[in-house]
């Protein structure tokens, strides 16, 4: 499942909705680590229809120059469904989809960073094998029509080789845990936004 599959929103009805920005304590673990996706759980014929969050980004051009120049954005997802979603773990991630074989990810050329609202500093998501992305602290649980808002920046180095066409996005994912043919299940949504790097 594509990360930019993502359904959108409105300014203004989202503008109608109170905000939960995302402050709380990092947890170290995914949600229910130890249980299986509800998209594996699904082996009929796309079933299982996951239409818990509907995201947003605001600030990504489609666009941008390599260096050392930040881009900032902001990214909400707003829970659209009846229930309160619990164990709820927020991830943001800077990257490009490969189609053909030897096609590289730009991730590890990329920095990503959040603004953490309780310490008012920018603070670096980076991965174990070197890529651009990781947790985001945020709520645990989020009522019916309930948003998140968490705001976002990258930058791609210059010395990402130009050699190939990037298709590269970045955004947030919302990963909960759902009820799907009596099996507790992870499900996931997301908001992001495309954009093309370009020499200055």
């Amino acid at each position: 499942m594509k990360l930019r599959r993502a359904l959108s929103v409105s300014a203004a009805t989202a503008a109608l909705l109170p905000t939960a920005v995302a402050a709380a304590p990092v947890s170290q673990a995914a949600p229910a680590a130890e249980i299986p996706t509800c998209y594996d759980l699904d082996t009929a014929y796309g079933q299982y229809h996951n239409n818990t969050f509907v995201g947003r980004t605001f600030g990504i051009p489609k666009s941008i120059t390599l260096g050392t120049h930040w881009t900032n954005y902001t990214a909400t997802l707003t829970n659209a469904s009846a229930k309160e979603l619990k164990s709820l773990e927020l991830s943001a991630k800077l990257g490009s989809y490969a189609y053909n074989e030897g096609e590289r990810d730009l991730s590890p050329y990329g920095d990503l960073q959040y603004w953490d609202t309780s310490q008012r500093a920018w603070k670096t998501l980076r991965q174990a094998g070197g890529n651009a992305g990781g947790t985001v602290p945020g709520p645990k649980t989020l009522k019916p029509r309930e948003p998140v808002q968490v705001q976002l920046r990258f930058r791609v180095s210059e010395d990402l080789p130009l050699d190939q066409t990037y298709d590269a996005f970045t955004g947030l994912t919302g990963t909960f845990v759902d009820r799907y043919r009596n099996t507790d299940c992870t499900a996931h949504g997301d908001a992001d936004g495309g954009f093309s790097p370009r020499k200055g």
